[in-house]
């Protein structure tokens, strides 16, 4: 039997194609990835930890297979990769793990303000645990300033944590830069490279990066697995375990191992090895006429974060004076992309990312984010600069913001009343 998929069959949503352009959030799962994991989920059901018998063999078989094919991905040793549940795991167990493990050389932790909140959070954590940690601000590129990483080690840094490129942006650090300063101090240098990895080429060791954190589901694999690269030459690196029961994955990850996941991951990484130039070269040309055709049609319309340092397939654009979440509410029956705003317990908040950068809230709630995939086409780039373009100019006519605008009112000088 044949389990290939229709690519002119993904994302169907009462019988017409959604246009997917939210794939930092998630990506489709490619049809050969399907096809490559079935089989393990009843023909070959052995747990990779059985190891008495043809079923366990074969599970553990196809995850070596795996690990093999991650590790050919990020030029790394197949021993250095460590199966997780995803990139949340990952990054907490990379930043809690070495917390704990290099407790007694010091107690200190780099990151910046823009990182995931997975990697926030974990730093939170390891603040109520005892711990120091040093918020790095960016500049309005979304960079970080490489003089002031330096400025913040002390004899008690024992982490610096830089995600390789942003999830609402694109930007992408310096990461080599920031592995010489952590070579030059003795520092571990750890990244959550989860929109990098199979999307340009990444190589943890040879910018420096001793511990590396991506997931599955942002490469065209399933969700539910990811993967942690932990550095075992010049330095040997050590993580201490945040889930106990057996021993698994070297001793830092016990739990059974997601056999038909994991190979996806493998078939995924093997793919993206093969078409990541490919894919990179089609994709910046459609972004870059998504990003022109709505900037001339748009005025006051912003890019957010460096143009140089980003990624090939997104864009983060504000239209001035138009709410985000609004905006979507115009065509997000036949589009599907994200907003600069987060919804949280009581209110609808501007992204922390484009505060960072220095956006006003305004221009942070006005803020769409682009992201592009293997599957997206030029229909659906032309699609799309028609419908959004449409969706910018019906909200400015109903505005008065923009009416006063326009009409050369200076909207920042005015003090609004509460009542």
């Amino acid at each position: 039997m044949t389990y290939l998929l229709n690519k002119t069959k993904l994302h169907l949503r009462m019988g017409q194609r959604l246009i997917y352009l939210d794939n930092n959030s998630t990506t489709p799962t490619d049809p050969r990835v399907v096809e490559t994991m079935i089989p393990y989920f009843y023909e070959n059901p052995g747990n990779a930890a059985s190891r008495n018998h043809p079923a366990g063999w074969a599970a553990e078989g196809a995850v070596d297979t795996a690990r093999e094919q991650l590790a050919d991905l990020i030029n790394a040793d197949s021993r250095e990769i460590i199966f997780t549940s995803g990139a949340t795991e990952s990054d907490n167990l990379a930043i809690k793990g070495v917390f704990e493990m290099y407790a007694r050389k010091g107690n200190h932790i780099i990151t910046a303000t823009t990182e995931h909140k997975a990697v926030l959070d974990a730093c939170k954590k390891v603040e109520k645990m005892g711990g120091e940690v040093t918020y790095l601000e960016v500049d309005s590129e979304g960079l970080i300033s490489l003089e002031e990483l330096e400025a913040a080690i002390t004899d008690k840094t024992i982490l610096i944590s830089i995600m390789w490129a942003n999830n609402e942006t694109g930007v992408i650090q310096p990461m080599k830069a920031i592995g010489d300063i952590c070579a030059k101090h003795g520092v571990l240098f750890m990244s959550d490279a989860t929109q990098a990895v199979g999307k340009i080429p990444v190589d943890p060791k040879e910018v420096g990066v001793h511990l590396m954190a991506w997931t599955s589901h942002k490469m065209y694999g399933p969700k539910g697995v990811g993967a942690l690269f932990v550095n075992r030459k010049n330095p040997r690196v050590k993580v201490t375990s945040q889930m106990d029961g057996g021993g698994h994955e070297r001793g830092m990850r016990s739990g059974t191992l997601n056999v038909p996941g994991i190979v996806g991951f493998g078939k995924a990484a093997a793919i993206a090895k093969e078409e990541m130039y490919e894919d990179n070269a089609r994709l910046s040309k459609l972004r870059d006429k998504l990003q022109k055709g709505l900037m001339d049609i748009l005025e006051e319309s912003y890019v957010n974060g460096s143009q140089e340092h980003r990624m090939p397939h997104v864009t983060n654009i504000s239209f001035k004076h138009v709410e985000g979440e609004g905006l979507m509410m115009t065509f997000n029956q036949n589009i599907a992309l994200s907003s600069g705003s987060a919804c949280t317990s009581a209110s609808l908040e501007p992204s922390y990312v484009l505060v960072a950068l220095g956006l006003g809230d305004d221009l942070a709630h006005s803020s769409l984010r682009f992201s592009l995939g293997r599957f997206t086409t030029e229909e659906d780039i032309d699609a799309t600069i028609k419908q959004v373009s449409e969706g910018v100019n019906h909200m400015r006519e109903l505005s008065p913001i923009w009416e006063m605008f326009k009409e050369g009112v200076d909207i920042d000088a005015i003090e609004w009343s509460e009542h």
